[in-house]
């Protein structure tokens, strides 16, 4: 049992020595949780994919539905993280960007990965932390097991973001990145919320293009509208060939352009040339998919961001990309 190993660890993140492993099952203080392929299911039974209910077989019915949780949102990520399950060489990149706020400190204790999708992040901080706590609500997180599978110090869980089951400072340090504003709960909310958990949190939000031309800002409504119908069709085969057209007709003609203007000092001003410069077809792809068929879009401004001083003793904004990634300490 992949768990045996880790039942100290169990106890301390449950925040009860009131723990054991029966077989397949966890239990933690009368409560009993499925373990499959390694992942601790946390949710309740209302919240389960049909891979989880094809694993377990019946399932008990009666779940509380919580209005946190949506189904679709859910759908989209198993979907798009099984499609896209593999680290790609442009995760590293990406990841010294998001992490640029980030010393070894940090990562030395126990780290947990909010809303982990694929573990693309946790994949290059495995070995450098104590224990890497991997969460997700989807069918990602089997993906993450998958990719992970030579860390033995890590812990998967699939459970509601919102509603988990841990003890107070049960991490040293959590991040959860791209993550919380596609939540039917206001994000920056939950950032607050989440300071019961660790004393320092590393962020990314949807930024409301505050630093951009104004026209950027124009270019939202309708890519809204087009989200908000695309994110409907569950089709597989769709999906795919949309985020195909996608990739090749808007996102990389965009980035060519943006790097013309580079010699220039203007790409700033091509939608997307930025953040995508120097990015393989898959990986834009992938975004793409992220884009248009995920349903909840929130976004906020650094000034928004700023106003969780109430809530935390110091807000790092980065000025690089992506914007606005930050870094909340109690």
């Amino acid at each position: 049992m992949y768990y045996e190993n880790k039942l100290v660890a169990l106890q301390r993140i449950f925040g009860s020595k009131d723990l054991s492993l029966e077989g397949t099952v966890l239990r933690v203080a009368g409560r009993r949780y499925p373990i499959i392929d390694d992942v601790i299911v946390l949710l309740d039974t209302s919240q389960y994919t049909p891979y989880v209910i094809s694993r377990l077989g019946a399932v008990p019915a009666g779940g509380d539905a919580r209005p946190s949780f949506a189904e679709d949102i859910q759908f989209t990520f198993g979907a798009e993280w099984q499609k896209f399950g593999q680290v790609m060489f442009e995760h590293k990149e990406e990841f010294e960007q998001y992490f640029d706020l980030v010393d070894d400190n940090l990562l030395s204790g126990c780290v947990c990965d909010l809303g982990c999708g694929i573990g693309r992040w946790s994949y290059f901080i495995a070995d450098k932390c104590r224990e890497a706590v991997l969460i997700d609500f989807s069918d990602a997180i089997f993906v993450a097991r998958r990719n992970l599978k030579n860390a033995d110090n890590a812990l998967f869980f699939m459970a509601d973001l919102t509603s988990l089951p841990f003890a107070s400072g049960f991490a040293d340090f959590i991040f959860c990145l791209g993550v919380l504003h596609h939540l039917p709960v206001p994000a920056l909310e939950q950032v607050r919320k989440l300071g019961k958990y660790a004393d320092s949190l590393l962020i990314y939000l949807y930024y409301a293009l505050d630093n951009r031309p104004w026209y950027f800002r124009m270019l939202l409504p309708p890519i809204t509208v087009a989200r908000s119908l695309l994110s409907r069709i569950r089709s597989h085969m769709f999906r795919s060939l949309f985020s195909w057209l996608g990739a090749v007709l808007i996102y990389r003609p965009l980035v060519l352009v943006g790097g013309l203007c580079k010699k220039l000092g203007i790409n700033m001003h091509i939608p997307l040339a930025e953040g995508y410069a120097g990015k393989g077809i898959e990986r834009i792809r992938q975004d793409v998919y992220d884009r248009f068929f995920t349903r909840i879009e929130q976004r906020v401004s650094k000034s928004e961001i700023m106003k969780l001083r109430d809530t935390y003793r110091t807000i790092t904004v980065s000025d690089n990309i992506p914007y606005w990634h930050f870094l909340c300490k109690k």
